[in-house]
């Protein structure tokens, strides 16, 4: 049977703890140690995999800063943002994706003081396994990959009404296909190509968004072929400042304006769910101690530029009462996908809204890319665990997870509901599937960082000698856990005004998922919450320093660098 493991001091500093733990280690192997048998994690289920046989370390520090920046960015803002525009108003969508990017900022934060910490290759299912609960560690992983398995066809769908834009002649299931031929490739081609790849997809997102956000501005502020100085006259009656949403079922405006508001928390959600990805491209970063502290920084920079900046441009230019804009229950053939195509036709912009559209669709599909790059790591990470049948944990020459890769992209097949019913109502299902998963997610991560600072505390460990230190803390995970929560609980209000089963199903389907899989584990294997100060917070440490100081002895050996190739490297 495996020998299970915790550490008992609680006074000694790191280096201290660090030494006794492979002493211990030694023991274990003797069949010395001693056990526990009410809290304990399997010691060789911490250990990190030797690297030839596991994940490589690939990632560099300008291509991890720029999918922090560029890498989620997709469907949630470029077309979602549509239907939070009609619900909520230019005002409305506004606060609804500022207080949502803040709850966004706090899970950040907390997600990156353990993951430079303890930057190991198991994503943060692991860091719940190791500092709550295996029980919570296997609920939460798998819940990560149900939310994978679903976003990324939501993304390939939303690449198909992109592609309507401009025709319908050709079937929309030929294009699904040669979409996710298009992302499977790169992903086996190894991590190193994914990162190459995605540093590129996300630099043109990110130069994509600062010039729509430019646009945006000159077009509102008169640089337009009709040299209309919009201003903020769709913050007036009848187009805002607030959306009315259910009014003609509710018939009472306070309620639908409320009603309108709560909608865009939602939208806001699904938008910025994604963000997480850091988390789970540690495993395969270079020197992440460093670098992920820097993309974790640059987190906040995205959210108030592209997100909250994003929605107040569209507010200004694009009427909430527009019958072009998306609504995933009400879209008309040939409507326009995005806020900022509607913007562009409105303004009397000619050909520019294609080339928008075209950027939107590299946008969607750079999405879909990293979302099977994520999907098929988590998985790769509990079959490492034991969490998931250890098939699922090999990998190939250029540590690519390939079974996992398969596994992940057979879920690519959900996409052709979208054969049998409407793209705009297969998104919306996606959506609030999606948007549920990913709420969990961050919950369990808010949980995951309380039950580590905990940990740090009962055994004298200060969270100022940590790589990073997460500010607003201890309360900004409390936070960002209850306000998650609440968001989530009551996010499929619309669904009982009237009750449609289909919407109802796909909103709130998660919960018990995850409460199967987390009640499952722990009724099986009879695990209990670990004691803060039983948490393992050594184990694997020492293998990750050894291998950060090797490739920066490696860095030093190559000798002093240009200024160019300092700006390119840590771009």
């Amino acid at each position: 049977p495996t020998t299970r493991t915790h550490i008992h001091d609680t006074t000694m500093s790191f280096e201290e703890k660090g030494a006794e733990k492979h002493e211990f280690d030694a023991s274990v192997s003797s069949g010395d140690a001693p056990k526990d048998a009410n809290y304990y994690v399997a010691n060789e289920a911490l250990v990190e995999p030797e690297e030839r046989e596991s994940l490589h370390r690939d990632l560099s520090a300008r291509q991890i800063s720029m999918i922090a920046l560029g890498g989620a960015i997709g469907t949630g803002l470029i077309i979602g943002s549509g239907t939070a525009l009609v619900r909520g108003g230019p005002l409305g969508i506004l606060l609804g994706y500022s207080f949502v990017g803040f709850v966004c900022y706090l899970v950040m934060v907390a997600l990156g003081e353990m993951c430079a910490y303890l930057p190991h290759k198991k994503g943060f299912p692991g860091y719940a396994t190791r500092f709550v609960d295996p029980a919570f560690g296997f609920g939460l992983g798998w819940n990560y990959v149900m939310k994978y398995v679903i976003v990324t066809p939501n993304n390939i769908n939303a690449a198909g009404v992109v592609i309507q834009y401009w025709t319908r002649k050709v079937h929309i299931a030929i294009w699904m296909v040669i979409f996710i031929a298009f992302i499977f490739f790169i992903n086996l081609l190894g991590v190193r190509v994914f990162g190459e790849l995605e540093f590129w997809f996300s630099s043109i997102k990110v130069i994509t968004l600062i010039g729509l956000l430019l646009m945006g501005i000159i077009i509102d502020l008169g640089g337009n072929p009709r040299h209309d100085r919009i201003g903020f006259r769709y913050w007036e009656h009848p187009d805002g400042p607030m959306g009315h949403y259910l009014l003609s079922t509710v018939h009472e405006e306070s309620l639908s304006i409320f009603l309108g508001f709560w909608s865009t928390l939602t939208n806001a959600l699904f938008a910025y769910i994604g963000t997480e990805l850091i988390g789970v491209t540690v495993g395969e970063a270079q020197a992440p101690r460093k670098n992920i502290p820097i993309a974790i920084r640059r987190t906040f920079f995205r959210i108030l530029v592209f997100y909250v900046g994003g929605v107040f441009v569209i507010g200004l230019i694009v009427p909430s009462t527009n019958q072009s804009l998306f609504i995933a229950n009400k879209s008309k053939a040939g409507a326009a996908a995005s806020p900022f195509v509607v913007a562009t036709t409105l303004a009397g912009i000619k050909v520019l809204n294609h080339i928008i559209n075209a950027a939107i669709l590299l946008f969607v599909l750079s999405a879909a890319n990293s979302d099977l790059y994520i999907g098929t790591r988590t998985l790769y990470g509990l079959a490492v665990q034991g969490h998931a049948p250890k098939l699922f944990a090999r990998v190939n020459r250029m540590g690519v997870p390939y079974p996992a890769l398969i596994f992940c992209t057979c879920f690519c097949g959900l996409v052709f509901l979208n054969v049998s019913s409407s793209s705009a109502k297969v998104f919306g299902w996606f959506v609030n599937l999606v948007s549920t998963f990913g709420a969990i997610t961050w919950m369990c991560i808010c949980y995951t960082h309380i039950r580590f600072m905990k940990a740090l505390k009962a055994q004298g460990m200060s969270r100022n000698d940590l790589p990073y230190k997460a500010p607003f803390q201890p309360w900004g995970s409390w936070f960002a856990l209850i306000a998650t929560g609440i968001i989530t609980l009551f996010k499929g209000f619309d669904t009982f005004i009237p009750f449609t089963k289909d919407t109802f199903v796909t909103s709130y389907i998660g919960i018990p998922v995850f409460i199967l899989f987390y009640g499952g584990y722990k009724f099986y294997y009879r695990t209990l919450l670990i004691p803060s100060d039983k948490v393992d917070l050594i184990t694997g440490k020492r293998e990750i320093d050894e291998e950060e100081e090797r490739f920066n002895k490696e860095q030093e050996a190559r000798g002093p660098r240009t200024r160019m190739q300092k700006i390119w490297e840590d771009l």
